[in-house]
């Protein structure tokens, strides 16, 4: 009998032992603060990405994270506040990431260009979804001035990237200097996020192909076929 009784105490510590453990892990993970803010701006980033921001589902962020009301109410003010960052984290880094960031010291900005759009993905759910920072823009610019003044900071961020690169592949006899790069940035915008309207319109990947085939026909055109030839004859040698 008193060997039952030490091992049932003994089984009852070791089962103390690991729920001890088990708390203590959980409570690290929860008192991450930067981890939890990063899983709330990733899940309202993809519930905003799919719904648009009005009609994103709070309860559906909370579940995709992984954390509680209460989580989300300590580290933004209200959905709102939750929106802005998403922009400015989110949405901003993806940009920079891709369309910023390539152009930076581009020997060639023509080459760089061209290789984003064709990374561009067809897939007819990333069509239907369309651009982050478009569909924010479409849908809130009217509405919010936070939201507007967040989106055209990106906008500017992207166009200005684009200007300088070919502003320095101009200088390099890359890019034809009777070019406007001011200009040419912004038509290179508008020309594809046009291109995204309708392929999100249409659903219809197509739609996609037939921009990124067009808008790389454009700018082949940029290329100052001197520099052109030169780029040959290095590649040749």
């Amino acid at each position: 009998m008193l060997r039952l009784t030490l091992v049932m105490r003994t089984c009852i510590l070791v089962g103390m032992l690991r729920e001890k453990r088990k708390s203590s892990h959980g409570t690290a993970t929860s008192r991450d603060p930067a981890r939890t803010r990063e899983r709330l701006l990733r899940a309202a980033f993809q519930e905003m990405h799919l719904a648009g921001f009005r009609s994103a589902d709070v309860n559906a962020i909370l579940a995709a994270a992984g954390v509680t009301k209460g989580a989300l109410y300590h580290h933004f003010d209200n959905k709102e506040a939750l929106g802005y960052a998403v922009a400015d984290e989110i949405i901003a880094s993806n940009l920079h990431r891709k369309w910023v960031a390539p152009l930076r010291n581009a020997e060639n900005p023509i080459n760089v260009l061209v290789r984003i759009i064709q990374s561009e993905s067809l897939k007819r759910d990333d069509v239907q979804r369309g651009c982050p920072l478009l569909n924010l823009s479409q849908e809130m610019s009217g509405l919010d001035e936070g939201f507007r003044r967040r989106t055209a900071r990106l906008y500017k961020d992207w166009h200005d990237a684009m200007a300088e690169a070919l502003r320095e592949g101009q200088k390099r006899q890359v890019v034809r200097s009777d070019i406007n790069a001011n200009e040419t940035a912004t038509f290179l915008i508008a020309a594809w996020e046009g291109y995204v309207v309708l392929g999100k319109n249409s659903q219809d990947p197509r739609m996609m192909k037939s921009g990124q085939k067009s808008v790389i026909r454009h700018l082949e055109s940029l290329r100052e076929r001197s520099g052109l030839t030169k780029e040959r004859r290095v590649k040749a040698g």
